[in-house]
């Protein structure tokens, strides 16, 4: 198998993602919707209208746009295993001061970054070797 990430597009006017330019990480989601949809504090599931198959050995993960976040809305990071096929589908919410926000079809409303990963077995131990910052939790290191 190649090392593509293979796209089903599943609905009329769903896109493929596609990188904004060409050293973008991160490929734009396009909403896929039938009519405008309201997002507001509480979350919204919203289509982007595709299924994906991503190689074995890789990472896919659903981002938020910065420039959606800086309008006061959020997109939730999400996880898409390797062996998920079903439609992938935006969890967004407005915080802060933004009450609602509208999406329209084919909006860019997310990004999805691939990246390497590798399987790590797990294992139990009694105790862990040591290191400079130690069990230093939340703002441990510094600002």
């Amino acid at each position: 198998m190649s090392d593509a990430l293979r796209v089903k597009l599943l609905r009329t006017g769903a896109r493929l993602p596609v990188r904004a330019t060409p050293a973008a990480t991160g490929l734009d989601l396009h909403a896929c919707l039938d009519a405008p949809i309201e997002i507001g504090p509480d979350v919204t599931l919203v289509p982007i209208g595709i299924a994906i198959e991503a190689p074995v050995g890789f990472d896919v993960q659903v981002r938020p746009r910065s420039g959606l976040s800086r309008q006061g809305v959020n997109v939730i990071l999400g996880t898409i295993d390797a062996d998920y096929r079903g439609e992938i589908l935006v969890s967004m919410h407005t915080f802060g001061s933004k009450q609602t926000h509208t999406v329209s079809d084919g909006d860019r409303i997310a990004q999805l970054v691939v990246s390497r990963f590798e399987l790590v077995e797990v294992e139990a131990v009694q105790e862990l070797s040591e290191s400079e910052r130690g069990v230093g939790g939340h703002g441990s290191t510094g600002r």
